[in-house]
């Protein structure tokens, strides 16, 4: 099968063609501004998929909107009616083609192409009205709101906002490759109309740019947001794409003492720290319980003796695990613990607690076994 991609080397085109290299689509032939008529005209006819995503929102003049979205569109439907082809193809259009402005006109005029075609020759063509989409790669400062926000925060540069509870429709970038490439298998008998890309997302302004500030003060607070799901995870994957490679480390705390160090990663609002301790040879850390608080140890390098004691009934346990096992040893509350570095190189810890440390109300009281 030959995968045709108009603007491929766009945003949307670039993250496009390498969902479908993933896919094991081998045959994708792109166009972008390179291309002249001829080399147009020649991938057209003899692709059997087209995704046509090139198309013009920041023209130096209007009339650069028809050029670009209608009368592009139109060329291509003209070669493929020429030619007698009926190839299945995807426009990617906007919700503003409701709207009466030359942007959104050239949109409507580029889906009016396309549904000509369909009635025409009886092809397979869907009309994808996007909303904003984000993600990885799109170009801050240029059409955008997300981008721009991303690589203002990143890079210590105001942000102008005149409407922070302004709403926002957001599309994320890997849902719509994963959408389009669904389609070269799972062809709708019947498209729809215009189809559209899920989840949408719904925010704001002011609550995107309060997460990306959020995101970037976690470097140095260690706290977290919820960023492994839904619109928190897309976000923080479209903000951490805008780092340079010289920003992709940053230093965390470490405290130093005769014991060893001990150094906080990071923090959650609502599920504990993980961090990770050292204890040199024969030191002992520890010697506390805990009312409420859990904590679970892994040893990643070094030799270590757990010893636990009940804090009313004086009943002992002890465990010994080291570095060739993977062994979570977990603290329960009521019983006093210790930790000993029973090898002869430096013992490495690492440490997770189910709530956040907080100096006024330690839940760690001191009792050596």
């Amino acid at each position: 099968m030959n995968i045709l991609v108009t603007g491929a080397n766009g945003f949307i085109g670039r993250n496009l063609c390498v969902h479908l290299k993933e896919a094991g689509v081998e045959n994708v032939e792109k166009i972008t501004r390179d291309d002249d008529d001829r080399s147009i005209n020649e991938k057209v006819k003899n692709a059997d998929f087209i995704y046509h995503l090139a198309g013009i929102n920041r023209p130096e003049n209007d009339g650069e909107f028809k050029t670009g979205n209608t009368e592009l569109t139109q060329k291509i439907v003209d070669i493929l009616v020429n030619n007698e082809r009926s190839t299945p193809i995807l426009l990617t259009s906007s919700i503003q083609a409701e709207l009466n402005n030359p942007y959104g006109v050239s949109k409507a005029g580029a889906e009016s192409a396309i549904a000509a075609y369909r009635e025409k020759t009886g092809g397979t063509a869907y009309i994808y009205r996007l909303p904003n989409v984000f993600g990885k790669w799109c170009k801050p400062n240029y059409n955008s709101a997300v981008a721009t926000f991303c690589y203002n925060t990143i890079n210590d540069l105001s942000i102008t906002i005149h409407n922070a509870d302004a709403p926002l429709s957001l599309v994320y970038i890997d849902d719509v490759c994963h959408e389009f490439v669904s389609l070269l298998t799972n062809t709708p008998s019947e498209p729809e109309e215009y189809s559209q890309v899920e989840p949408v997302y719904k925010t704001t302004v002011g609550e995107v740019v309060s997460l990306l500030s959020d995101f970037k003060q976690s470097r140095t607070s260690l706290i977290t947001n919820r960023v492994g799901v839904g619109f928190e995870r897309a976000l923080y994957s479209t903000y951490l794409s805008y780092f340079k490679p010289e920003q992709f480390t940053y230093d965390v705390p470490s405290y130093i003492d005769e014991r060893g160090s001990f150094s906080e990663m990071l923090k959650t609002k609502d599920s504990g720290q993980f961090s990770f301790f050292t204890a040199h040879p024969s030191i002992t850390r520890g010697g506390h319980y805990h009312h409420t608080k859990n904590e679970k140890f892994l040893v990643l390098k070094g030799k270590a003796r757990f010893k636990f004691k009940h804090i009313v009934t004086g009943e002992e346990y002890e465990v010994n695990t080291s570095e060739a096992i993977s062994t979570i040893v977990e603290t329960v509350p009521g019983w006093t613990h210790d930790i000993t570095n029973v090898g002869s190189e430096e013992l490495i810890v690492m440490l997770w607690a189910n709530e956040i440390f907080d100096r006024d109300k330690p839940d760690t009281v001191a009792m050596p076994l």
